[in-house]
């Protein structure tokens, strides 16, 4: 009878999860080059064995030559768990700035820009400034990278903007190029933030673009459907208040059995 307990629990712990996501992902239907995330859900017993064996996919049950040193104690096939998020790698729609260091990336590729500690991270979002020391940089701060490490323009520039092939060019003369890479699984990359990401042992390391290809005073803004995430939101609301009564009539039973046997 505690099997359904469990299984009520664990969906409504699911559920929660998938509010979360949804919830943070319409947060951020206005921030530019910011991809959303797609949570991903499996049986507990298919997530034990892919952590165990390290085989991504495996169907429940696993096959039987991989339980020779292995028993199953029981099976819990309803106990879903959220196993993952992973980013929705579609691209957001365009938005044209006509600012001279706002650009957009045309088909595969990020940024790459790097925090006052050095760690590097990537991004869709190509919205720049110019900070108080002449970098090129984001509006959090973040330098952006260029083949030679950060783009230095120089405060005394006056005319600054970044064309279709990524150079940074000041004053008819071109400082930098933009560092753009991409990865072989970019949809494992790990949200730090808005639209930062970082890679991840499954997203494979970063790969420089061969041949970049921008469109300056545009802006790539977030691939978030509102009207799908209403949806999903919808559909974890009804799940959750499903697997709530579940718990209730559990709990109910168990009660009563108690008051049926226990007094026996």
């Amino acid at each position: 009878m505690f099997r359904g307990l469990y299984a009520g629990a664990s969906a409504m712990l699911v559920q929660e999860k998938m509010l979360d996501v949804a919830g943070n992902n319409l947060a951020n239907v206005d921030t530019a080059g910011f991809r959303g995330r797609i949570a991903v859900n499996k049986s507990f017993p298919t997530l034990l064995m892919e952590k165990l064996d390290g085989n991504p996919g495996e169907t429940y049950p696993p096959k039987p030559d991989r339980l020779k040193k292995r028993e199953l104690i029981g099976s819990a096939a309803f106990a879903n768990v959220l196993s993952e998020t992973v980013t929705d790698t579609q691209g957001g729609a365009m938005r044209v700035t006509d600012a001279p260091l706002d650009v957009a990336i045309l088909g595969e590729g990020f940024f790459a820009v790097q925090d006052g500690l050095g760690n590097t991270f990537y991004t869709r979002s190509g919205h720049f400034v110019l900070d108080g020391e002449g970098n090129l940089a984001t509006h959090n701060g973040h330098l952006v990278q260029g083949l030679g490490g950060p783009v230095a323009v120089g405060a005394e520039a006056v005319s600054v903007f970044i064309n279709a092939g990524g150079q940074v060019i000041a004053d008819g003369v071109v400082v930098d190029q933009l560092q753009l890479v991409e990865f072989e699984s970019p949809t494992y990359l790990r949200q730090e933030g808005k639209s930062l990401l970082s890679e991840t042992e499954d997203s494979g390391a970063p790969q420089p673009v061969e041949e970049p290809r921008l469109a300056s005073g545009s802006l790539e803004m977030s691939n978030v459907n509102v009207v799908t995430e209403m949806i999903r939101m919808v559909e974890a609301n009804r799940a959750y208040e499903a697997a709530a009564k579940t718990v209730s009539v559990q709990d109910e039973m168990a009660n009563r059995l108690n008051q049926t046997y226990g007094k026996a």
